[in-house]
């Protein structure tokens, strides 16, 4: 009895089920005639809306150890061992991170040892200096009495044979150029003696200063702020944030940031097909994914001239950077922005949306009721598309084609609109390239203001050689 239930209820929804489809296909005739929208006529809005971060506009960087100080170490990646969290607020001077100390560790200890060694060479040298002048003083004392003792000689002689008195005066003579040559011999040896000493005592100090230095460096390894702020770790050219593990260079020793949260920019790109329609000074509209409800705005401060192309796309995209003109402390880096960069604004113009827009060969129309009418379309945003001609305020155009739109007569666009419309296009045309030669004109104004600036006989960077060559000389 309850299987014969399930199996009635079962056939009966599936009947209901067919006739609804039967019902609404037979009158979608009748319905389609309802899915329309009104021509709209005022402010026309085109714009590029991208995704992008937040970053600060200018950041004081907490670097690590001084670049020089590393390289005279012969020291060239450090590991940050230990950081506090992104994000965090500190104070001047507070702890931001630690180093890995290992590599600097074991140069102090060989400079420990290299000093040990320079202290018992310079005590070494000492000594042995010591010792030599003692025994070169003893030295010219013995040769001054040796002297002395044949002056004695010589005064006793006076009575004896010249001979004799020949002969003592030679032996004094031997004293007196003994003792000379040994003074001599000592003053060489003094002066040998003070540099060795100071050769040595040079290298002993040479070698504590680098020790000093050293030791100096290691507490650079210990890093602190240099003023209050927030804390934001450092990227590295892969977009990698610098936490504990990563590592700074001697070229790149940055440890994090300290930015200035009162000016803020978004750094967005823009893809190659719509830069084009991005100029700096543009208005932008910004929302913050993280606070739905707070809304900023901002303008267009810099468009990157060369394309780049991001890791894991194939589509080229361009850089651009958008200011934030109002200030939130609720906001932080890195924070994802909505950008709505508006590109033009169009006063006093029809539009309607781009669904209601058909075409056929180089033929553009719409439906209005049973009509099939030609238009003259213009510039489009992501929703809706200007009308230059065709349509009249307040009509209502069909979003989707009737179903005898086959036999629907073409109205086409009257004859005094289309020139107007041409008119409109030549003017244009004319004024693009009014401001296309003033800006050339104001370019080569600039160029030959420089070269009435430059020294006599002096060429533009890049001129200097065209005349020496033959290409530069003219033709026999």
């Amino acid at each position: 009895m309850k299987s014969n239930r399930k199996l009635l209820i079962a056939l009966a929804a599936i009947a209901v089920l067919i006739a609804a489809v039967w019902y609404f296909t037979q009158s979608g005739g009748e319905d389609t005639q309802l899915l329309e929208a009104p021509v709209k006529k005022g402010l026309f809005t085109i714009s590029v809306t991208t995704t992008g971060e937040l970053e600060a506009k200018s950041s004081e960087m907490i670097n690590g150890p001084s670049p020089t100080a590393l390289r005279d170490a012969r020291i060239w990646q450090l590991k940050i061992d230990d950081i506090i969290p992104d994000g965090t607020i500190v104070d001047s001077g507070d702890y931001v991170a630690q180093l890995d100390r290992s590599e600097l560790t074991n140069k102090i200890k060989d400079q420990q040892i290299d000093i040990e060694q320079y202290q018992n060479n310079f005590i070494k040298t000492q000594l042995d200096t010591t010792m030599e002048l003692r025994a070169a003083r003893n030295e010219l004392v013995n040769l001054k009495y040796a002297m002395e003792e044949a002056q004695i000689a010589v005064d006793q002689s006076i009575y004896e044979p010249p001979a004799t008195q020949r002969q003592v005066q030679i032996e004094l003579d031997r004293a007196q150029r003994a003792y000379d040559q040994a003074v001599k011999n000592y003053s060489l040896k003094y002066e040998k003696a003070v540099a060795n000493m100071s050769e040595v005592s040079t290298a002993l100090k040479k070698k504590q200063t680098e020790f000093e230095k050293f030791f100096s460096l290691s507490q650079e390894f210990t890093i602190r702020a240099p003023k209050a702020g927030m804390v934001i770790y450092q990227r590295d050219w892969d977009g990698k944030k610098r936490g504990a593990g990563a590592s700074i260079s001697t070229w790149e020793n940055v440890v994090a940031t300290l930015p200035n949260l009162r000016e803020m920019i978004t750094k967005t790109y823009v893809n190659e097909v719509d830069i084009s329609k991005v100029k700096v000074g543009q208005r932008v509209d910004i929302g913050v994914d993280a606070f739905p409800e707070k809304k900023f705005t901002g303008q267009v401060v810099e468009v990157a001239n060369i394309g780049e192309q991001l890791r894991n796309s194939n589509a080229k995209v361009f850089e651009v950077k958008i200011e934030v003109n109002e200030f939130d402390s609720i906001v932080r880096p890195a924070m994802t922005t909505k950008n709505v960069i508006i590109t033009d604004e169009l006063v006093d113009v029809l539009y309607v949306p781009l669904e209601a827009l058909h075409a056929m060969d180089s033929i553009q129309y719409v439906f209005v009721g049973s009509q099939r009418r030609q238009v003259i379309p213009g510039k489009s945003n992501e929703n809706e598309i200007i009308i230059r001609a065709g349509l009249r305020e307040g009509e209502n155009v069909n979003l989707i084609s009737p179903e005898d739109h086959k036999s629907f007569k073409l109205i086409e666009v009257d004859a005094s609109e289309m020139a107007r419309i041409k008119a409109e296009e030549l003017k244009a045309k004319e004024d693009a390239e009014k401001a296309a030669a003033a800006k050339e004109a104001e370019r080569q104004q600039m160029m030959q203001q420089r070269m009435m600036q430059l020294p006599a006989g002096a060429m533009p960077a890049g001129q200097g050689k065209k005349a020496e060559g033959g290409a530069g000389k003219p033709k026999s």
